[in-house]
């Protein structure tokens, strides 16, 4: 069975920092972008950051670079986000997902919500971001 579980939600203080991880299971991650999208009430899922598997290429949204950074732990089958200088407006449910790459296709144009592939996805963990 595929999974993606996620941990590391909660609630933080404007300019206050938390750390997202990600645990694939159920299939074999190479070849594999694993990241993060965000989906904030009343607004559409974002794409925010993801890592290449195959070679540790990252992708950020313009929204978080600079503030934002995610790894991965190829071993353990785990990518983290850590999320610096957290802003109210970084407020979202934070899902984790995994796309198949094709080496033709630049993370920027695989991390879209419109993507063609679906791929795996995470049941979400809720970030909010007190002013």
């Amino acid at each position: 069975e595929v999974q993606l579980v996620e941990s590391g939600g909660g609630l933080v203080q404007a300019g206050g920092s938390l750390r997202l991880s990600c645990a694939a299971s159920g299939f074999t991650t190479d070849g594999y972008a694993i990241g993060w999208f965000r989906q904030a009430p009343g607004k559409e899922r974002e794409g925010v950051s993801c890592i290449s598997s195959s070679d540790g290429d990252t992708y950020s949204a313009d929204s978080v670079k600079g503030r934002f950074t995610i790894s991965s732990d190829n071993a353990k089958n785990t990518v983290s986000l850590q999320m610096n200088s957290l802003k109210p407006e970084d407020t979202a449910v934070y899902y984790c997902a995994a796309r198949f790459k094709s080496p033709l296709v630049p993370l920027r144009s695989l991390w879209v919500p419109t993507y063609p592939e679906v791929g795996y996805w995470g049941q979400g963990t809720q970030v909010t971001v007190s002013s």
